[in-house]
């Protein structure tokens, strides 16, 4: 699933492309917002809040839109005659006369008042990848949560918002804290967010998205089972986090990261 950074990434490409002027075409494919009228309106720009992307439009509604694991935002010059674009997983056509956004396998497409935005996310911690984070906020969400592993809380998007598989492995391999150690076990709580807040934001104003900041090792650790750690050289290795059905994979080293 798509983390904070690739959201960051889209969201800010979405806005540079429907800044140009009215939408000329709307056309949401979604059985609860279908045939909702946008055309002539103006988009205010996109944000992303955790795993969403909202756009807002100038009539005081906004366009919500989820990627899930397979969702994306293809953006491409507009055409004249418009492209048909029928294929049926595309949920979402938005166009500018420049631009045209294409909403490909996304998860979710809804349209509400943007006043009732913070209704909707209440469910959420605080954003990641806001510009200002709360990170204090994300401190005292974790330490609620006692002895769960310190990798299933980064996984909440109710104790903070935009972190996946990949920062959980490459924030706790920084600090050298095993995903399974227990949460209220884990000492210095505000580095950690901190951390995967940084690590985020730098990929998403990276020409490339990269954990590290190394042009050609994207990760650490994260999907690199088997290979050296490069910290310590030991071997890095994958297990499941978190309670069933919802367990994900966490690449760690298990030599400095103990249990």
């Amino acid at each position: 699933m798509p983390e904070g950074d690739v959201l960051l990434r889209v969201a800010r490409r979405l806005t540079a492309a429907l800044a140009g002027g009215p939408l000329i075409r709307a056309d949401v494919r979604w059985p609860d917002v279908s045939g909702a009228d946008l055309v002539g309106r103006r988009s205010l720009g996109t944000i992303c809040y955790g795993k969403h992307l909202l756009t807002r439009i100038d009539d005081g509604r906004t366009l919500r839109t989820h990627l899930r694991m397979d969702g994306r935002w293809l953006v491409r010059r507009t055409l004249t005659p418009p492209e048909p674009l029928r294929r049926p997983m595309i949920r979402a056509v938005i166009a500018t006369r420049a631009w045209t956004c294409v909403g490909d396998h996304l998860g979710m497409v809804d349209l509400i008042a943007t006043r009732d935005e913070p209704t909707l996310l209440r469910r959420l911690g605080p954003n990641l990848m806001a510009d200002e984070v709360d990170i204090d906020q994300a401190v005292r969400n974790c330490r609620t949560q006692g002895e769960r592993p310190i990798g299933a809380v980064l996984l909440d998007q109710s104790v903070a918002a935009g972190i996946g598989t990949i920062y959980l492995a490459e924030t706790l391999w920084r600090h050298r804290i095993s995903p399974w150690r227990p949460a209220c076990d884990v000492g210095d709580v505000h580095a950690v967010f901190t951390t995967a807040a940084t690590l985020m934001r730098r990929s998403a104003d990276a020409p490339t998205l990269t954990a590290t900041g190394i042009r050609d090792q994207p990760t650490h650790v994260h999907g690199r089972t088997g290979l050296a750690c490069p910290r310590c050289g030991g071997t890095i290795a994958v297990a499941p986090v978190g309670a069933a059905p919802y367990e994900r994979p966490a690449f760690h080293c298990p030599a400095c990261q103990p249990e």
